[in-house]
């Protein structure tokens, strides 16, 4: 397998791996990130020891920041292998666990979304899906995972608004599968995944396909929110957000980039604030 400079892979414990992501300064998903998961499943799949796998942020306040767009459109096909991914990764026989510190945003919770579980800091973690704030619609999956997961009109809310969601909310809506302190996070996750890892594996495989039976999205699904994507991409008013955003501090340690969610109405254009306006 080849070298995988944004992921650490730890295989002290048997049966399981922990996968720690780091890609300075924010965590930001570039095509090289896709690339090398890529290269992770295969990896995965091809251990027949592992049952269960944990991934963590090297970054507190970033799980992951959201794609590089610029860079992902200049390699279109990479959310075609972002699709592969994702369906792999949720069929694979392996238990798949995401431990949640700070932002998970766009693709980060696209991925987190595509894992069997999410555990999440109370007081750290924050989900969104802010494609819609510039122009876009999600394309790596959120759109397949949320109304199955949430709910319709709680995927709506989440998608549309394009705001960023606390832990709490997140608990409440069904988006992860608990919060904890995070005094208590590693704790939780690290002996979920030794219970997990004494159990048999082909047992453990056996229940997570009947499952993956109800609420898993085919590639059909994931396919046509890809197609979606590259169509918005391309539109005039997806272009004039995009041009607003890179006048921000987009991709590097900062308010804009903590409080996300907070700043995307003011991408739109200015003649929008007057246009209920009646004329006099």
């Amino acid at each position: 397998m080849p070298d995988l400079s944004q992921f650490n892979i730890d295989r002290t414990y048997p049966g399981r791996w922990t996968i720690t992501f780091s890609n300075p300064p924010i965590n930001m998903f570039v095509p090289a990130t896709i690339d090398e998961l890529g290269a992770l499943m295969t990896d995965l799949e091809a251990d027949p020891s592992v049952k269960v796998v944990v991934f963590q942020s090297a970054n507190p306040d970033f799980f992951v920041a959201h794609l590089d767009v610029a860079k992902a459109a200049e390699r279109p096909e990479v959310l075609g292998d972002w699709r592969d991914f994702v369906l792999r990764l949720s069929s694979t026989p392996v238990a798949s666990i995401a431990k949640i510190r700070g932002r998970t945003r766009g693709i980060g919770n696209e991925f987190v979304l595509a894992c069997d579980m999410r555990f999440a800091s109370r007081q750290s973690a924050l989900f969104g899906n802010p494609e819609v704030g510039v122009g876009l619609v999600p394309g790596g999956g959120a759109l397949e995972w949320l109304p199955r997961l949430v709910g319709r009109s709680r995927a709506i809310e989440i998608v549309l608004s394009a705001d960023d969601f606390d832990a709490d909310i997140a608990e409440r809506y069904g988006w992860v599968n608990r919060t904890l302190d995070d005094d208590d996070l590693d704790s939780f996750v690290d002996a979920l995944g030794r219970r997990l890892a004494s159990f048999d594996r082909e047992t453990l495989a056996a229940a997570k396909a009947q499952i993956n039976r109800f609420g898993t999205p085919t590639a059909t699904e994931l396919q046509s929110s890809i197609d979606a994507f590259f169509s918005t991409l391309v539109s005039p008013g997806a272009q004039a957000r995009r041009i607003k955003l890179r006048s921000m501090a987009y991709g590097v340690p900062g308010d804009f980039e903590m409080n996300f969610g907070r700043y995307l109405p003011e991408f739109g254009r200015a003649d929008d604030d007057h246009a209920d306006t009646p004329p006099h």
